[in-house]
């Protein structure tokens, strides 16, 4: 073979690694938007569908001048965290116990197998019953609703790590709980944070149907407002922040993979 020819060689060792292209997501975002935004001034799109960007964007900044935003967003936060965090820090704990040990596998995986296909949002009235109509019931319900696909994910992830590292681990003498904490976890964790994508998702969804009962404030309650009054703008405005906010926490879970992940 020539040397021209070996130069017109392309490399193709460079396997399915894609790179980000934040920009392809931003001009995509802008093209839906102005198509909108034009279809609705055109007539092409009923304004009883679909309301002008342009109006949500000013009902998006009265919320905020007025205080409403904060007033709404603020107790939705708390909601979601506390809930949300005690759900997925109970999910984690007890999915790598059903991970590493036989006995608790045996006991919780058909009971996790039983629960984990049922509805939330159908267990909301019992969580009523139980809780009350106040914080608890939504509380309890965002915690029992990533608690579930936290576990799944988290003893599928323990399942999935390399048993050949820890067969070399132990015969070089290590203790049980030093391969727990520097093989079997951080090489678990890529698929506990994917994990904690879908439960903080289902979280946010779970939220909205409990502040559509008994909550004067909080997103759902602003959207169910809006809705009985058919204000699309308003409407549109409160699935706007439950989109930001769902950007927000995907970008947060982003930040924690890239610091813990370096290894990766």
């Amino acid at each position: 073979m020539s040397e021209i020819e070996k130069k017109r060689i392309v490399f193709r060792g460079g396997g399915f690694a894609p790179s980000p292209k934040r920009w392809v997501g931003l001009v995509v975002f802008v093209l839906l938007v102005a198509f909108a935004e034009l279809g609705t001034r055109a007539g092409w799109i009923s304004p009883l569908t679909l309301p002008r960007p342009s109006n949500v964007l000013e009902t998006l900044t009265h919320l905020y001048s007025s205080g409403l935003l904060f007033q709404h967003l603020a107790p939705s936060l708390a909601r979601l965290t506390f809930g949300a965090l005690f759900g997925t820090c109970l999910g984690i704990s007890i999915g790598i116990l059903i991970g590493l040990f036989s006995h608790v596998r045996s006991g919780l995986v058909p009971l996790v197998a039983a629960v984990f296909p049922i509805p939330k949002i159908a267990l909301l009235p019992l969580f009523v019953i139980w809780f009350g109509i106040g914080e608890g019931s939504k509380y309890a319900l965002i915690a029992f609703g990533t608690f579930t696909p936290t576990v799944v994910a988290t003893y599928g992830a323990v399942d999935n790590v390399d048993r050949s590292l820890v067969r070399m681990a132990q015969s070089f003498g290590l203790p049980w709980w030093s391969i727990v904490r520097k093989i079997i976890f951080p090489s678990s964790l890529p698929g506990i944070l994917s994990g904690l994508r879908i439960s903080l998702s289902i979280a946010i969804i779970l939220l909205v149907a409990a502040e559509m009962l008994g909550a004067e404030y909080g997103i759902g309650a602003y959207i169910l407002e809006a809705g009985s009054l058919y204000d699309l703008e308003r409407l549109f405005a409160g699935i706007v922040i439950l989109s930001v906010l769902g950007v927000c926490i995907n970008a947060l879970i982003g930040l924690i993979e890239t610091r813990l992940l370096r290894w990766r």
